[in-house]
């Protein structure tokens, strides 16, 4: 069973509330780095897993992209997604799994996920439906949680009596598996896996790494955003690039 936390009225009502909800991508920290990797998108098919409020579905719309699928398990994340987008025809947005695509070989040119898929408990057979929907030379780009910040269930500083942040601990970092954290809510499953699985699925479905990212925050944030400068600290983000061999033969670990 696929946990749905964003349906929840209470978690959907706190998470529209976050920065990266109200100001869209340029809320989120990670975004100027996302965005400098992704691939040209002039004419071509783009499909968003984990899509959302549907900010990178329009984004790829503006940015030229011929057609945009948005997918996402929670229908209210859908409906505000589509309250937003005006671009009806040629973006569109499913209510799914992400884990349970299954697109026709060869459709995208372009696959996208944002913090989506540290909620998926297989990430090795994701890659591998991925590696199937995306045209040859197509463009995987990914960003999830940093296995430094999901490695432990209390994803949280260690602060000292006046609340003053000492530091970050890593503990369980080889002990990959779910994770049962609290995020806007209590209970909240994510799923923790090391930097080497990470790239070791993407390489044994037969990807390419083209480039891996530790995002830091952009200067203005660092400038404008409480707090933020304690990002620099510990990787909060890490963001992978990976191109499609032209044949599953070349598949190798």
């Amino acid at each position: 069973m696929k946990q749905n936390k964003y349906d929840e009225t209470e978690f959907f009502s706190a998470y529209q509330q976050m920065t990266r909800s109200q100001n869209g991508l340029e809320g989120a920290g990670e975004w100027h780095v996302f965005k400098a990797l992704l691939p040209e998108l002039q004419d071509k098919h783009v499909l968003d897993l984990g899509c959302g409020f549907g900010w990178h579905c329009r984004y790829a719309r503006e940015a030229g992209a011929s057609s945009v699928v948005g997918v996402d398990l929670s229908e209210k994340m859908l409906q505000k997604a589509r309250e937003m987008t005006e671009d009806d025809l040629a973006v569109t947005y499913i209510r799914m799994p992400i884990e349970d695509i299954a697109f026709p070989s060869d459709q995208f040119d372009v696959v996208i996920s944002s913090l989506a898929i540290h909620y998926v408990q297989d990430f090795g057979e994701l890659c591998s439906k991925v590696h199937a929907c995306l045209k040859p030379g197509g463009t995987f780009l990914l960003s999830v949680e940093h296995p430094i910040f999901t490695a432990r269930e209390e994803q949280d500083w260690i602060i000292d009596d006046q609340g003053k942040r000492l530091y970050w601990p890593v503990d369980h970092y080889q002990m990959e598996g779910s994770r049962c954290t609290s995020f806007l809510a209590e209970n909240v499953i994510k799923y923790h896996r090391t930097v080497s699985t990470y790239m070791n699925d993407l390489i044994g479905n037969g990807f390419t790494i083209k480039a891996v990212q530790e995002p830091m925050p952009s200067a203005e944030m660092l400038d404008e955003v409480d707090g933020m400068r304690d990002e620099l600290r510990r990787p909060m983000f890490l963001i992978m690039k990976a191109v499609k061999a032209n044949a599953l033969d070349d598949r190798q670990i």
